[in-house]
């Protein structure tokens, strides 16, 4: 589940990376930017993990810095790139998503003698106001009443919902929603296959939290109960999904003096609940229907009666690489199954995404990849291919729309900075790196360019895997500072971390694969 304040945009964190960085003592000459790195990566915080990082003039190839280069890694998020990269290549930037309404049978004045079919184009950005504006579009053209069913088709892609090896206790979180050709996003975020639970405490604490669905026709069955807390309380709630369904068990507190929040959950069967939104619309639009929802794909011949095409491919890289979306980048490899070998699968996507990057001379290491997120733990790169992808975009047409795509360190814009909104603020860092982050429990990653005040850009990867203590993440920053800073700055060290103030007791947090 995907937790937000319901006014979208908190504060940012009010810490920066410049705080966490306190300055070793000068040394009589300045350190070689090499040595500085070096100490960087002897950090504690590095003991027992794997840590490969290469850094190279994005223009030559120059390598200016590595440590395993070519050692195999989970790629967590970073892996988004390559699979955006071969999207814009495979399918183009203008690619479009078109979701359809159909008939099935013949007309005799405004009754349909057949079923409506929304026919499912793989939009994974698909909003419950979109099916509303193809239900008045079946009711402009004069359909008042339909005798069959509406069928929910989402035959254009396969019937596996899930990527390889993903975990099983993150079937309900937003981040890890099932794949379907016709699915249904509630906002901007295009977090596919979900439904939003607002959340909203009660006047008075022991009473229960008032919840809100959108839609408001999702096929959920809600149990349990979140309770007001006294002000001042931690927040404690909690939406779990029972597998196998869409059963919603909610529990915990929420304190009186807090606002409304959401929770996002990935549900079962999106083509369901996008048909019952659809049918729902359609009576809104005074077409009566005589049968019922049916998930089935539609039979040829159907005419077409209305339709709605996404936003090209090159404005969906936005939510992709700046939110880190895991879904939009599944949908990208099954589309690009189907464009180019007629199967909307994860094996066809994939094979033709190898061949793109065998066709490139990418394939500079080995490397595995099972899914199009990087949410799989089967997945294998090195800082070689990363760096090797970075240094060929640059060179392709669609370089522009890419780069523009990957998050901006330190820029407060949600839809800018993105996952690097509140990373290096105050720092030579910021404004200068544009870099796709990874996480996923005991991995760390980040990956993309760094522009320095020189002129120079480096192309850099630097990929953490397997540390089981505190987050290496404020070590990450402080070699992208000091790669970011002049050659003449003395050597900067991460800080170690804060005493934590005591605070509340709180319900146990999960670690998820998430960005």
């Amino acid at each position: 589940m995907r937790r937000i304040p319901a006014r979208r945009l908190a504060a940012p964190l009010a810490a920066v990376l410049v705080a966490l960085l306190l300055t070793a003592s000068a040394p009589a000459t300045p350190a070689p930017l090499a040595g500085d790195l070096d100490r960087l990566l002897a950090d504690p915080r590095l003991t027992g993990a794997e840590v490969s990082v290469l850094v190279s003039d994005a223009a030559t190839g120059t390598v200016v810095y590595q440590h395993d280069a070519d050692a195999l890694m989970l790629p967590a998020s970073t892996q988004k790139t390559v699979t955006a990269a071969a999207a814009l290549d495979l399918l183009g930037q203008d690619h479009r998503f078109t979701t359809r309404v159909l008939a099935t049978g013949p007309r005799t004045g405004g009754r349909l003698d057949g079923d409506l079919v929304l026919r499912g184009g793989g939009d994974p950005s698909l909003q419950p106001a979109d099916l509303d504006a193809l239900a008045a579009q079946v009711a402009a053209g004069g359909v008042t009443e339909v005798t069959g069913d509406v069928l929910a088709d989402a035959s254009r892609y396969d019937d596996v919902p899930l990527g390889a090896a993903w975990a099983w206790d993150d079937q309900a979180a937003y981040y890890s929603p099932q794949i379907s050709a016709l699915t249904l996003t509630t906002d901007s975020d295009d977090d596919v296959g979900t439904v939003r639970l607002t959340l909203t405490p009660g006047t008075a604490p022991g009473g229960p939290a008032a919840v809100r669905t959108t839609p408001e026709q999702a096929p959920v069955r809600l149990s349990g109960q979140v309770t007001t807390g006294v002000p001042g309380s931690p927040d404690t709630v909690r939406v779990d999904r029972r597998p196998g369904g869409n059963d919603l068990v909610l529990s915990g507190s929420l304190p009186a003096d807090a606002g409304a929040t959401d929770e996002w959950v990935a549900i079962d069967d999106p083509a369901r609940l996008a048909g019952t939104v659809f049918t729902a619309a359609l009576a809104r639009h005074g077409v009566k229907l005589r049968g019922a929802l049916r998930e089935q794909g539609a039979p040829t011949g159907a005419a077409v009666l209305a339709a709605h095409d996404s936003a090209p491919l090159g404005e969906l890289l936005v939510p992709l690489l700046k939110l880190s979306n895991n879904g939009i980048a599944e949908h990208l490899v099954k589309e690009i199954g189907v464009v180019k070998a007629g199967s909307g699968s994860w094996a066809a996507g994939l094979d033709q995404l190898r061949g793109y990057l065998h066709r490139s001379g990418l394939e500079v290491t080995p490397a595995r990849q099972v899914d199009g997120s990087g949410l799989s733990r089967q997945n294998l790169t090195t800082g070689q291919r990363l760096v090797e992808l970075f240094r060929f975009a640059r060179r392709q047409p669609w370089f522009t729309a890419w780069y523009d795509a990957l998050p901006v360190a330190g820029d407060p814009r949600r839809m800018v900075g993105g996952t690097l909104t509140d990373r290096f603020r105050g720092t030579p860092a910021e404004g200068r790196v544009h870099a796709k982050t990874g996480s996923m429990t005991g991995v760390d990653a980040l990956a993309g360019y760094l522009d320095r005040a020189d002129g120079q850009t480096f192309a850099f990867s630097l990929l953490v895997n397997n540390f089981a203590g505190e987050s290496p993440r404020p070590v990450i920053d402080a070699l992208v500072v000091r790669l970011a800073s002049d050659t003449d700055a003395a050597p900067r060290r991460p800080a170690p971390a804060a005493p934590a103030a005591p605070a509340a007791p709180a319900a146990p947090a999960r670690a998820h694969d998430w960005e």
